[in-house]
């Protein structure tokens, strides 16, 4: 049994109330008094404990950019070929979009209301977006790419573009089309290591610069 709304801490309650509010409606249109009276704490507890709405709003994200980590790590986690583990990504992106509260990226949504300029709350949606593209850099150069950050950065577009894509036309099948799109972008990039490796094959090493200078 999950535990009740009194038994949660006064920081868990706040934490589960914005999750479902500022997901739902937005980070900036849901005002402070919302999440208290969803989360059933006094005002005084969210400054006492987070001491902003911003500091609210980071932690927010924080907790979900962890949540959605996790899930790709579990599910790559279940293959041992990188371009499978690649194409898993965009088979769990179209799991959670078929899901009836889904609402798109709460990173990029957070990201589109934040004025422009730096903040805490951009940069923990940047930051999430550089460990996407990381981590496909780094299965590009598992998968043996000649160019994995080109791989990564290529693909993070495709992902960032069907997470839009899915929540603009509620239709969880564009990640299918973005997943074809993915494998032909890893069957190229696998197909250039292969073509280099053919096209050195067979041909004696070069001479050094002593021997082509050594009389015949």
């Amino acid at each position: 049994m999950g535990a009740t709304k009194a038994e949660l801490s006064v920081r868990e309650r706040l934490l589960t109330a914005a999750n479902e509010l500022f997901y739902e409606e937005g980070v900036h249109t849901v005002g402070i008094d919302r999440v208290i009276e969803r989360a059933g704490v006094a005002k005084a507890s969210l400054y006492g404990t987070f001491g902003s709405k911003d500091e609210l709003v980071r932690a927010y994200l924080e907790r979900r950019a962890l949540t959605r980590r996790a899930l790709i790590s579990q599910r790559i986690a279940q293959y041992d070929d990188p371009r499978t583990q690649v194409l898993s990504i965009f088979e769990l992106m179209a799991e959670i979009a078929a899901e009836p509260n889904y609402r798109g990226c709460a990173f990029v949504n957070a990201s589109a209301e934040e004025p422009r300029g730096e903040s805490k709350i951009r940069q923990v949606c940047n930051d999430q977006r550089a460990w996407v593209r990381a981590l496909f850099t780094q299965l590009g150069r598992d998968l043996g790419a000649a160019n994995p950050s080109r791989l990564g950065r290529q693909l993070g577009v495709l992902y960032d573009g069907a997470m839009m894509g899915t929540a603009m036309d509620r239709d969880p099948t564009i990640a299918n089309e973005a997943r074809a799109m993915a494998a032909d972008l890893l069957d190229a990039a696998a197909g250039v290591k292969a073509r280099k490796k053919v096209r050195g094959a067979g041909k004696a090493p070069p001479k050094s610069v002593h021997e082509r200078l050594r009389p015949s």
